[in-house]
């Protein structure tokens, strides 16, 4: 019982001195960015802005098409990049558990048995002869009294880095739901290029044949007939295109998603496209960004992994103390290990000072010195790539909508334009060649409107994704939780 004293007496001197530490006190660096948004950026949105922040508005609530949502889904469902976050996370929380297993001591049973047979010769005052031993008993190998932290300051960096995992999920969570929204926009911007490509291609198709009849009859030239195949080949390389485009981006939505694309939920140059399908976001404030952003949240987590590993290298400056020890029985015959009087223990302390390393604990010091000043520098970085993101998203937002109606009156007025000029050159009061550049402008114009649109429809996903949307799902109702629990 001696040395269950003498174990219980060192584990409560180990955990009255668990409180000292020798990492530095952690700060949170300061904001490296402007505390409020360029004043130019900082407009107020063309339908007034819900108050709920961007990281607290589920992605359902924020898109508002059902096929996007259903893909939206199937991606956080199937993707590999969100698989492999996932498995991160469970090795991180795997390794913190190992970490924080030497902070409490290990518990070992063991069970021997030695038969030996040693000469007169070499023996012990000329007596040899057979010899028997048996041990039973719990063992405690190398418990070390953590009087300056270190093993407590590397459970906690241990910590800090699962819950950098966990951030770095919610982060590629973001990125997923995004590059879902991109592509499935993008999807939709290309069947209206395409669409309008092949009416086009239909349009001078027959406008080539009536100039071809108009060369034959003598009332036209070979130079309008080549200016009308020229304008034709243009339109067939603008499906073409069209077509290539739109199966990169189907393509690209097929990684994203896992699998293949239902078709169901593929757009049609008909969907819906306009600024109700996604919800108004509030801006809010640069300093907003530290809790709102998924990416943010991890750099500091890592930051105080790598503050707490600081004290771990101090603390190799310092005596380290361990107990080594057992309890249990000895005896020559198995029948007799729990008699009477076979009691047997051993306490075996032992202390470590460091004297002579070579500079190695110096320079150890001086590595995690600079890797807490290497991750104050990613933490910075990370912020001012958050406001640049959240910048420019603002940029797109308070120049987009005004670019989109100046291109569509752009496209009303060269549409003007074109049937004006097809009436004047039907009634022979203009060139064919004023017609055939009235109907390149209005086609330029077209394609113009749509890319427009699709700028300022991904820069709504844009902005959303920059302040830190797209991770959260929604509450689940009361009914939601019965279900799930049956």
């Amino acid at each position: 019982m001696n040395l269950i004293k003498h174990l219980g007496a060192a584990s409560v001197l180990a955990t009255l001195l668990a409180g000292c530490s020798l990492a530095p006190t952690y700060e949170r660096p300061a904001l490296p960015v402007q505390t409020q948004w360029p004043e130019q950026l900082a407009t107020t949105p063309t339908k007034a802005a819900d108050d709920t922040p961007a990281a607290s508005l589920p992605w359902q609530e924020f898109f508002r098409d059902p096929s996007l949502r259903q893909l939206i889904a199937l991606a956080l469902e199937h993707n590999r990049d969100l698989r492999v976050a996932a498995l991160n996370i469970e090795r991180a929380r795997s390794l913190y558990q190992v970490q924080s297993a030497d902070r409490l001591p290990t518990l070992n049973l063991g069970v021997s048995g030695a038969r030996q047979e040693t000469p007169n010769a070499v023996a012990p005052a000329g007596k040899g002869g057979l010899t028997t031993a048996y041990n039973v008993g719990l063992g405690v190998t190398a418990f070390e009294l953590d009087l300056f932290g270190r093993v407590r300051n590397l459970s906690g960096a241990a910590l800090e880095r699962f819950n950098a995992t966990e951030e770095a999920r919610k982060t590629a969570q973001i990125s997923v739901v995004a590059q879902v929204a991109y592509s499935y926009e993008a999807l939709v911007a290309d069947e209206r290029l395409l669409a309008l490509a092949r009416q086009t291609l239909d349009s001078r198709s027959a406008s080539h044949q009536r100039q071809i009849s108009l060369r034959d009859m003598g009332a036209s030239s070979d130079y309008d007939l080549r200016q009308s195949d020229s304008l034709l080949e243009a339109a067939r390389i603008a499906v073409l295109q069209a077509q290539r485009q739109r199966a990169l981006d189907e393509n690209a939505l097929v990684l994203l998603l896992g699998q293949p694309v239902p078709a169901a939920l593929l757009p049609g140059p008909d969907t819906s496209w306009s600024a109700s399908v996604m919800a108004e976001l509030p801006a809010g404030l640069p300093s907003d960004l530290l809790t709102a952003r998924p990416d943010i949240a991890q750099q500091e987590a890592l930051l105080r992994a790598a503050n707490a590993n600081i004290g771990v290298a101090r603390a190799a400056f310092f005596p380290r103390i361990s107990l080594t020890g057992s309890f249990g029985s000895a005896s020559d015959a198995l029948n007799g290990l729990f008699e009477s009087g076979s009691r047997a223990w051993s306490f075996l302390p032992s202390i470590s000072l460091p004297i002579f390393d070579g500079g190695r604990n110096r320079a150890n010091l001086g590595v995690a010195k600079a890797d807490r000043d290497i991750a104050v520098a990613q933490y910075e970085k990370t912020i001012q790539v958050a406001f640049r993101e959240v910048a420019d998203a603002l940029a797109g937002r308070a120049t987009l909508d005004a670019e989109l109606r100046a291109v569509q009156a752009q496209e009303r007025a060269e549409q003007q334009r074109h049937d004006l000029a097809k009436l004047r050159y039907d009634s022979g009061e203009a060139s064919y060649l004023d017609y055939l550049d009235a109907q390149r402008a209005w086609f330029a114009t077209q394609q113009q409107t749509i890319r427009t649109g699709l700028a300022e429809v991904q820069n709504r996903i844009a902005l959303y994704k920059a302040l830190g949307g797209g991770w959260k799902d929604p509450m689940p109702t009361p009914g939601d939780q019965i279900a799930r629990k049956d």
